[in-house]
């Protein structure tokens, strides 16, 4: 009997999904012992992205966030997403990232899922020289997507040059939720082909109702480890339901290695939080073939249609998402996944507001088209279209432009000097001083109590309110009284 064992995004992925990042530290701490207890090869619980977040509207430290966690999770690995950018949308010096990743690793992180938006070589192998130095392990992430260019040729070639950098696990990752079984199926075993050895790691999404499907057909081709959440986190845009995935193994006959015991409490609980904070719950989705057209994440469609609402010109979303499709294939196909995605959607709201395609061109589509972004990708845009691009007196500027490599010390000295921490200066970096300020100004993580202790949440809430001096509760028999304490006179 096969054993299927389970990687953890709950914390990560599942929250960054239907959450937009606005997971407490409280909120993960409250389950994190019983995570641990289940029995995960791993639990993601970081990305870089996870940093401005914290900070400036949770006011958190990320750091500290995983700190706690790590005294808590101490059977399983804690993992994080990297990648060649601290800051999706900015390059990044390296004395940048080689701090980050330092961080991570001192805080708790013990494994790193190396992505590139391109899967451009040259930058994983950058990233995984620069995780290995500080001890991290790596799972190499083959990002998928749906274009003539991702053909099994394709995905063949780069799982060689993945395997070539020997990474400890690879990974099929599915961020769009655009694999379907029968695409699952081959790709599985051409990486399969190309990376034997190497442990196989599958990260797929539930946007178009398919990723559960997706998750059996690769374990009857022999992938052993499946990246799941735990609901109410999974599902929806999140990632398949544990609990699901592994009911359904054991119907193939396969075994899968997960306590779903200390699991139930962990849904039972944020089940809780997610109604008690008015945040979604994950549910299967129905089938859209509209994703693959256009391939726009849906956070980011949600933004096109506030932006374009604004603007007086909602009517035109779909001439903007249609337009994304052009661009795209200007651009030789990128993977709408951040930040391409985001290049592309821009790109395209300006040429249907400009009324004239490529009229007035973003600074990253600039960057992108000279190779700033990855060579590779920069080589497949469409000649004419290139030409366009960087016939204009911007691009010329960014012609003799070189992304700028600063030394730590040059950073330190502008942003506060030798006194300033390691974890301070890299949140310093990403957000500036007045919000980690701000951020040092607030309470610690909140305390969160969970489904188990209702009465003792509702005191909690009732005590943060200030328009009441008095408040009495009775119910079967028992009563309690809250009462605010007039302030001594002077």
């Amino acid at each position: 009997m096969n054993e299927i064992k389970f990687v953890d995004t709950t914390l990560r992925d599942g929250q960054a999904s239907l959450w937009a990042e606005n997971m407490r530290t409280g909120m993960m701490l409250l389950v994190a012992e019983r995570l641990d207890n289940a029995g995960f090869e791993a639990i993601e619980i970081i990305a870089s992205s996870h940093l401005k977040k914290c900070v400036r509207e949770l006011r958190e430290d990320p750091f500290e966030r995983v700190r706690l966690l790590a005294r808590k999770i101490t059977k399983t690995p804690l993992r994080a997403l990297g990648s060649a950018r601290i800051n999706p949308f900015e390059l990044t010096p390296d004395a940048v990232l080689d701090l980050w990743y330092e961080r991570l690793f001192a805080a708790g992180i013990r494994q790193l899922r190396v992505m590139d938006p391109a899967n451009d070589s040259a930058n994983w192998r950058t990233s995984m020289e620069r995780a290995r130095r500080v001890g991290l392990a790596t799972i190499l992430n083959l990002t998928y997507s749906v274009s003539p260019k991702h053909s099994d040729e394709y995905y063949a070639r780069k799982a060689g040059e993945a395997a070539v950098l020997a990474p400890d696990f690879i990974c099929l990752k599915d961020p769009g939720g655009l694999l379907t079984p029968e695409r699952t199926a081959s790709l599985v075993r051409v990486i399969q082909q190309h990376t034997p050895g190497i442990p196989f790691d599958l990260h797929v999404h539930c946007t178009t109702g398919l990723g559960p499907l997706c998750a059996l057909e690769a374990m009857k081709l022999g992938v052993e480890i499946v990246d799941t959440a735990v609901p109410p986190l999974a599902n929806a845009s999140s990632n398949p339901s544990v609990f699901n995935v592994a009911q359904n193994a054991r119907a193939l006959g396969y075994a899968p290695f997960i306590d779903e015991e200390p699991l139930s409490l962990v849904a039972r609980d944020l089940d809780f939080i997610a109604k008690r904070e008015k945040f979604p719950i994950g549910a299967p989705a129905e089938y859209d073939y509209s994703q693959y057209v256009h391939q726009v994440p849906g956070g980011m469609i949600s933004n096109l249609h506030h932006q374009l609402k604004n603007l007086g010109m909602l009517h035109r979303l779909n001439e903007v998402l249609e337009e994304t499709v052009r661009v795209r294939a200007d651009l030789g196909y990128p993977i709408m996944v951040t930040p391409f995605s985001q290049f592309v959607g821009s790109q395209a709201a300006i040429n249907v507001i400009r009324g004239e395609r490529y009229a007035e061109v973003t600074d990253q589509v600039i960057q992108y088209a000279l190779g700033h972004w990855g060579k590779e990708a920069a080589a497949e845009l469409d000649p004419n279209v290139k030409d366009k691009l960087l016939d204009r007196p911007r691009a010329k500027e960014f012609t003799k432009w070189h992304p700028p490599q600063p030394s730590l010390e040059d950073i330190r000295a502008k942003l506060g000097g030798p006194g300033v921490s390691d974890d301070e200066l890299l949140m310093r970096y990403v957000v500036g001083k007045d919000d980690v300020e701000a951020m040092r100004a607030a309470s610690g993580p909140r305390e969160y109590t969970g489904a188990r202790n209702p009465l003792l949440t509702l005191l909690q809430d009732l005590t943060k309110r200030t328009e009441c001096r008095q408040i009495y509760i009775q119910k079967d028999g028992l009563s309690v009284t809250l009462e605010k304490k007039a302030s001594p006179e002077l």
